[in-house]
């Protein structure tokens, strides 16, 4: 007997499951990442505002110019470096959402060869259903048939 057409679909939803477990895995690593994009945003903020703060304190008590130089130059830097953090987070963001737009489409690629094998295996059980019928039929019809000499 040939294999059945649901039988001779499993290497494909093997593949299909591979692809989507493959396109899950990667969509954890995005989101992964981005929660560490967004930790170091926060802290880089944070820092920011601790550096402020030192601001606020030293300056009511005066400070020199070359104090401020360095305040000033450093504060730019942060802020460079925060304006670089927040380019990295919005590019998490991207492949993110690029990741969850491949998965999806494994997945409801899957799901769609999923119910594609399950409408094939209803219609090879009809089908058997209906020889067995057909054959239980038959061989009532011989039972009551008389026999002929």
């Amino acid at each position: 007997m040939p294999p059945s057409r649901a039988s001779r679909l499993a290497p494909v939803i093997e593949m299909a499951e591979r692809a989507e477990r493959e396109a899950a895995r990667s969509l954890g690593r995005c989101q992964q990442l981005l929660t560490q994009a967004e930790v170091k945003h926060g802290e880089l903020e944070r820092y920011r505002g601790d550096y402020q703060q030192q601001w606020l304190t030293k300056g009511q008590q005066g400070v020199s110019g070359q104090w401020l130089m360095g305040y000033q130059r450093f504060l730019s830097q942060l802020e460079t470096a925060i304006g670089q953090q927040r380019q990295a987070l919005e590019w998490h963001l991207n492949s993110l959402n690029k990741a969850r737009e491949v998965w999806q489409q494994r997945y409801a690629r899957l799901e769609a060869l999923r119910k594609l094998v399950q409408r094939y295996q209803q219609e090879a059980r009809l089908a058997e259903d209906k020889r067995e019928q057909k054959m239980l039929d038959e061989l009532a019809q011989r039972l009551t048939t008389p026999l002929q000499r």
